[in-house]
């Protein structure tokens, strides 16, 4: 599939126009942000290994039914994706109080909450992302009442699947964020998944030791990113533990074969 011209670049991923008007390629940068793009760096292989990451995720959501943009992945770093309309809210997903719910309220880190907590966010940068009420979203219209119904049924299943499938391979999903689109299917639109689900959306700790397997390790200096999310795609069966070339090895590989040519 032929790459056209840039239409957006976020912070992590780049989404290119194709050929076909309908589907974009995804781009998954290097880039490493955090604290509203206050802290930046640049840490080789996090855009493959998140990657590879989001896509086994969100191909494991399909079987199950949640729609999501995912078409295919392209190579160690690109997805095909439907083109959709991004609602601008960030939904945040909390099974256990850390991060920024226990700043706001005073709750003990490690909380475990009784139910899953649904929070709203509005996706601007320039103003920090705040968070929101569902009023908010119902009075400036950022999306429908039916809509917000339909994406809440979406989460709450979508976090029992998740929750399970880390738990199976001694991980606790702590919290993360997701996205959904508008997607135009025969004249109606349909509120689908989009973005990504990876450790820069998700936290996620070791089931024994609590040992940060996520971006958090970016945000509070807890060491390098690559080994604790090499560690998550090995443990869902993406890089085989015997293989002698990790995702950032592979990337070198290929970034000096390319040279050489």
């Amino acid at each position: 599939m032929k790459k056209g011209k840039k239409l957006y670049e976020g912070k992590a991923k780049i989404i290119y126009a194709t050929s076909d008007k309908d589907l974009v390629i995804q781009y998954f940068k290097d880039d490493a942000t955090a604290f509203n793009n206050q802290k930046k760096s640049t840490i080789e292989g996090k855009g493959v290994l998140n990657n590879r990451i989001s896509e086994h995720i969100l191909s494991s959501l399909s079987q199950i039914g949640i729609k999501n943009h995912l078409v295919k992945r392209l190579n160690m770093r690109e997805q095909v994706v439907k083109l959709v309309e991004i609602i601008p809210i960030e939904f945040i997903v909390r099974n256990v109080a850390t991060g920024s719910l226990t700043k706001r309220l005073g709750i003990e880190d490690g909380t475990v909450l009784k139910e899953p907590l649904i929070e709203y966010c509005l996706k601007d940068d320039k103003l920090g992302d705040p968070l929101i009420a569902e009023e908010h979203i119902l009075a400036f219209d950022w999306a429908s009442k039916k809509e917000i119904e339909k994406v809440k049924k979406m989460i709450l299943r979508i976090n029992d699947f998740m929750i399970g499938m880390f738990r199976g391979v001694g991980i606790k999903l702590i919290d993360f964020k997701l996205e959904f689109g508008r997607l135009n299917a025969n004249g109606k639109k349909d509120v689908i998944l989009a973005d990504e689900i990876s450790p820069d959306t998700c936290r996620l700790w070791d089931s024994l030791t609590d040992k940060k397997l996520d971006k958090d390790r970016f945000r509070k200096d807890l060491g390098d990113l690559i080994p604790a999310y090499t560690e998550v795609a090995k443990r869902l069966g993406i890089l085989h533990e015997q293989s002698n070339l990790s995702a950032v090895n592979v990337t070198k590989l290929s970034s000096v074969k390319r040279k050489r040519k």
